[in-house]
């Protein structure tokens, strides 16, 4: 008897443990889902009105009859596409459809009317609507919002001419639920599922209907002709005012019990209710009764054990004394020989210490002497690139230069769109320049984090926008031989520009007294390498040059003309980047400086790949 109401009370307690954690749970889940689908539809509530008020949708109103509504049809189902609806739909003062987003299907809405739908009589009335129901033409569940359309805004007792109409479908946010160990369901006012993540709940009454209130629902062609059966849900017990113990004798949640707990959803009118199954309820009921029972045993056999160990009790007390005399001995013995090894290792202890302090001041003076040294190599890396940056903006100023003398010249001309066109370019320019400066921490470290995937066919294009007046001005013929195909490739988009730049630049002061000056630009695939090209017809180099050509501060040029750092940061760039710069003679004369850069895949997530089509300079 006492095992059995240890047990039972076990149970009971585990119960109702298990109960609060699940009801918990439960909680949470169906916050959650809650949140999810009012903001799924809510996002969608601003659609009709935008769309009543574009001047489009006035207009074709007010020459119904006149116009042809494929335009319109047309217009409504990019904005469906869009916004991710189902249908997108206009109606006319009588709720007939005029043009709609489904114009192409065989189930289309034009031409059928839809008076008798609230949505359509809140929105005639002048106000926003909500609806939600089984389409008559779709046979799909859906929500619909409506805002009316009005054409003179000026005067407040115009009615509407017409009431814009969006459809959003509910299966995307049933699927989303059934990744969850539970059943979610949402009832109308009239305790009606209409929306459900186990299929056969569906449209189905929570509890069962009156002849009369099916006949009201059937009146309203909500739910068009559903049958609308029972689920068949039965209360076993009532925990709170939205929580309960139930069950379905039959159907497709037959197996089992569930806690019930539902959420109002005031904005629609709504309740949301979530079906826990109980079976981890069971599962620590049938834990703690087991746990109770062992442990119920446990404590008898202490009992029985303590008692046997009582009447050995006196003969343990009697060879503990003789035990105590023995260890009083021992310890005697045992303190004289720690206090004789205390004093060694005191001796032992102040001489490590010693040992201990000269080796720290060493480490001191080797860490001093260490940051010292990297202090001096990064001034030194800090020094080449403070004078290289000089060189690298020059030619943003050069450009810069040209187009405020253009946007000058197009002002006095009245021509603001040119003007404009040249105040971007500057603008971009500086920007440009502000990132060549920025580089100046970057290049005195690896920035392997910061690698992604370039196109070089957009790098080209940016570093032959920024010549185009010496292109035009110098008569230079631009050849391109690359792929049809985007090549792409693991680098840093501005020092990959900043390195096409320089090597663009260099081609076309060489090129400055050919006759007929020709610049090459290349892309070749080898393997896991790409190759990027940049060749002229200029004299070349000697040979005696190509030896030291990316030394810094190394040039050939006349005074004022360079510092001779632009090839040497080009080449520590590419170093930084995981590949090589090499410098040749091309056979049919001139220079030909080949870039050889890991290929890279193309972006596939959606946000890379927006940055290198919107950015102006990939």
């Amino acid at each position: 008897m006492g095992l059995a109401l240890v047990m039972w009370q076990a149970t009971q307690v585990a119960r109702e443990q298990a109960l609060q954690s699940l009801m918990h749970e439960a909680e949470n889940e169906l916050r959650l889902s809650a949140a999810g689908l009012v903001g799924h539809l809510t996002r969608h509530d601003y659609l009709p009105q935008l769309l009543a008020s574009r001047e489009e949708v006035r207009r074709f109103l007010v020459g119904r009859g006149q116009q042809d509504p494929m335009p319109l049809n047309l217009m409504l189902d990019r904005f469906r596409a869009v916004a991710d609806v189902s249908d997108v739909y206009l109606l006319d003062q009588s709720g007939t459809t005029l043009a709609a987003s489904n114009w192409h299907l065989d189930n289309t809405f034009i031409g059928y009317n839809y008076a008798f739908r609230s949505y359509y009589q809140d929105a005639i009335a002048g106000h926003r609507g909500r609806f939600f129901g089984l389409g008559t033409q779709s046979q799909e569940r859906g929500y619909y919002f409506s805002a009316p359309v009005w054409l003179d805004e000026t005067s407040p007792d115009t009615p509407p001419g017409g009431v814009m109409v969006i459809k959003v479908l509910l299966d995307a946010v049933e699927t989303s639920w059934a990744d969850q160990d539970a059943e979610l369901l949402v009832t109308d006012a009239d305790q009606i599922i209409f929306m459900a993540s186990h299929p056969g709940l569906r449209m189905a009454a929570l509890h069962p209907l009156s002849e009369a209130q099916r006949q009201a629902l059937l009146a309203t062609r909500r739910y068009h002709d559903e049958p609308l059966t029972p689920s068949g849900i039965e209360v076993q017990e009532v925990l709170g005012e939205r929580s309960r113990l139930v069950r379905f004798p039959d159907g497709p949640l037959d197996d089992g019990g569930y806690l019930s707990l539902s959420r109002p959803l005031e904005a629609f009118g709504w309740d949301m209710h979530i079906l826990k199954p109980l079976t981890p309820v069971i599962r620590a009921q049938w834990f703690a009764a087991l746990f109770a029972g062992g442990l119920y045993g446990i404590v008898v056999l202490a009992i029985g054990i303590g008692w046997q160990r009582l009447r050995l009790r006196r003969e343990r007390e009697q060879f503990a004394e003789r035990e105590r005399r023995t260890l009083a001995q021992a310890r005697d013995e045992l303190e004289r020989n720690v206090e004789r090894r205390t004093r060694d290792l005191v001796e032992t202890n102040r001489r490590l210490s010693g040992e201990i302090e000269e080796r720290r001041r060493a480490e001191a003076n080797l860490r001093q002497t260490r940051d010292e040294l990297i202090q001096a190599a990064k001034l030194a890396v800090l020094g080449q690139l403070a004078a290289g940056i000089n060189h690298e903006l020059n030619q943003p100023l050069a450009a810069i230069r040209a187009y405020a003398e253009n946007a000058r010249t197009f002002l006095e001309r009245q021509r603001a769109d040119e003007a404009n066109h040249n105040l971007e370019q500057i603008v971009e320019l500086t920007g440009r320049m502000a990132e060549i400066s920025a580089q100046l921490r970057q290049f005195s470290r690896k920035s392997g984090e910061l690698l992604t995937s370039v196109s070089v066919a957009r790098c080209f294009d940016y570093a032959l926008r920024l010549f185009q007046a010496r292109l035009r001005d110098g008569g230079v013929e631009v050849e391109r031989h690359w792929p049809a195909e985007a090549v792409w490739v693991r680098a840093d988009l501005v020092r990959l520009e900043q390195v096409l730049v320089n090597l663009v630049g260099n081609a076309l002061q060489a090129m400055g007294e050919t006759p007929k000056p020709r610049l090459t630009l290349s892309i070749e695939q080898a393997g896991n390498q790409v190759i990027l090209g940049v060749a002229d017809n200029g004299p070349g180099i000697p040979e005696s040059h190509l030896g030291r050509i990316f030394e810094p501060f190394f040039t050939t040029k006349s005074p004022g003309k360079g510092l001779g750092l632009g090839l040497s940061i080009s080449s520590r760039i590419i170093d930084d980047l995981g590949g090589r710069l090499e410098a040749t003679n091309h056979p049919e004369g001139g220079a030909l400086f080949r870039i050889h850069l890991p290929r890279a895949p193309s972006p596939e997530d959606s946000d890379t790949t927006l940055r290198q089509e919107t950015s102006p300079h990939a």
